[in-house]
């Protein structure tokens, strides 16, 4: 194939799936990875997608469900200083529900010295737990998403009624005033949502790209937030607005 028709077929590709890695289209296209990562830089410079390590996305779309592994690598140290201020919140015996967003991921890797029930959907939370032994784990079954490496669906929304928390920390794909929280995979909003109302205490994890965006699926309204954790300063407006729901605001610079 061409350079031209196989860059083609790639930006057709991206835009169907939001998101691609390196490794898949190397198989596909029988090509070196460095034939790709050229592709990509070139489409990235054309303003189609976005590189990361070990491949590409495009953030446009309400539902855009970028894969996992992608996800990892986008906004690193954000979610690193969010992750931390959830972690000071925690006390030793809490129950707390994570969900399998990357932050929450982040969240699992930091937890050391407490005595916990973590509550999870997550593979990658639980491969990050599982060799902590004073974790104690606790894994909502279902279907296995391959895009989050989670599972979801309706017999997760089941087993999840029957846990309650002391926290939850959940993420989405995006926050707005007018329509509150919202995500891109309707799954993945069923499970935040029951965990949301399910637990004492509610934190919403969003880095600050999420903000002034409204995605496929509600999760919920700010009234079932009690607290909000950014990695950035948020405007005078999103101050005021959250000051008027009682959400208590937690920004990391």
């Amino acid at each position: 194939m061409l350079p031209i028709a196989r860059k083609k077929k790639i930006k057709e590709i991206i835009l169907e799936k939001k998101s691609v890695t390196v490794a898949e289209l190397t198989i596909q296209f029988n090509v070196t990875e460095e034939t790709i990562r050229r592709d990509l830089k070139q489409l990235e410079e054309e303003g189609v997608l976005t590189r990361t390590y070990g491949g590409a996305f495009i953030s446009d779309g309400v539902q855009n469900d970028v894969n996992v592994n992608i996800r990892e690598h986008i906004h690193v140290e954000g979610k690193r200083k969010i992750a931390a201020t959830c972690i000071s919140t925690i006390k030793n015996g809490d129950s707390i529900f994570l969900d399998a967003s990357t932050t929450s991921l982040v969240i699992a890797s930091m937890l050391e010295d407490k005595k916990l029930t973590v509550v999870t959907n997550s593979l990658k939370v639980i491969n990050t737990l599982v060799e902590k032994p004073n974790i104690n784990i606790v894994v909502i079954g279902g279907t296995l998403s391959p895009t989050s490496l989670s599972n979801t669906g309706r017999s997760s929304e089941y087993t999840l009624k029957h846990y309650f928390f002391d926290t939850a920390f959940i993420s989405c794909r995006s926050v707005s005033m007018q329509h509150g929280i919202t995500d891109s995979n309707e799954q993945q909003a069923g499970i935040r949502k029951l965990a949301a109302e399910h637990a004492n205490n509610v934190f919403l994890i969003a880095d600050y790209t999420k903000f002034d965006k409204t995605s496929f699926a509600r999760i919920c309204d700010f009234d079932k937030i009690n607290n909000v954790v950014v990695d950035k300063t948020l405007s005078s407006e999103w101050k005021q607005f959250l000051k008027e729901q009682n959400v208590t605001l937690y920004e990391c610079e």
